[in-house]
């Protein structure tokens, strides 16, 4: 596992910053997509996770403006996965959260500039 872990951050460091943003971006869309058809949240658990780590891999080469809205959004993902269960099986809550990762895929997608 910590084998798969550091060869999936040796190919993501590999990429400009624009597209790290990007891949983000992409994960947290999934979390909304994925969240609105899974009967279980086993998959968007892991997407948020894997949103994490790409998060502390992208931080350091970011402006600071960037890196704060990273730590601020990693925190959140931090604090939905601490009460993940509950949050699954509450349609209100489960909801509020993938419409806020839609949200901030949005945000992150415009911040990287790819739109462009």
């Amino acid at each position: 596992m910590l084998e798969q872990l550091e060869e999936k951050k040796e190919r993501y460091l590999r990429d400009a910053t624009d597209v790290r943003l990007g891949g983000i971006a992409a994960n947290l869309a999934r979390v909304q997509s994925f969240g609105r058809t899974c009967k279980k949240g086993g998959k968007i658990e892991f997407l948020l996770r894997e949103s994490r780590f790409f998060i502390e891999w992208a931080a350091p080469d970011v402006s600071l403006e960037i890196a704060i809205e990273l730590r601020d959004l990693q925190r959140l993902i931090t604090k939905w996965l601490t009460a993940w269960e509950r949050i699954w099986t509450d349609e209100t809550e489960r909801e509020t959260v993938l419409q806020t990762a839609k949200d901030w895929s949005d945000r992150l997608l415009a911040r990287s500039g790819l739109l462009a």
